[in-house]
């Protein structure tokens, strides 16, 4: 253990988390043009933006108490969003989204490890309207 970890303890003792443990609070994803990403997302994720603030230029979603923060300084990341049906989430977006790979199959979940037991964990990939890749996510009781 080195010499600054005390302090860096201390630092964290004054956080609130939820019993006891760090949590995430928010990711940052590139966006350009706030109004096209907004939109975007406002469909992917079916629900409004809960905050926009321009200037500076950044627009947040909450998500289930995570914020998604929208911004023209941030560099690019690969988000994977939990959807409630991917295929139906690819259609909802519409014929003009760039899908990088179709919904899928991608694991059928034994035990509850990493999803619900019993389940066939689905993706597809898009380009969002700034260039990012996004992946989705859902969880169908497997046939």
């Amino acid at each position: 253990m080195s010499k600054a970890a005390p302090q860096a303890r201390g630092a964290l003792e004054g956080r609130s988390h939820q019993n006891g443990a760090m949590r995430l609070l928010q990711v940052a994803q590139h966006a350009d043009d706030l109004d096209r990403a907004s939109a975007f997302y406002e469909t992917v994720l079916d629900s409004p933006a809960a905050a926009r603030f321009d200037p500076p230029g950044l627009l947040f979603f909450d998500l289930d108490g995570v914020r998604l923060l929208l911004d023209r300084n941030a560099p690019s990341a690969l988000l994977y969003l939990r959807v409630d049906d991917v295929a139906a989430a690819v259609e909802r977006l519409g014929p003009g989204v760039e899908v990088v790979s179709a919904p899928h199959v991608i694991f059928t979940h034994e035990d509850d490890t990493l999803g619900p037991a019993g389940h066939d964990e689905w993706q597809a990939f898009v380009k969002d309207s700034e260039g990012n890749t996004v992946g989705l996510i859902s969880f169908a009781p497997r046939a």
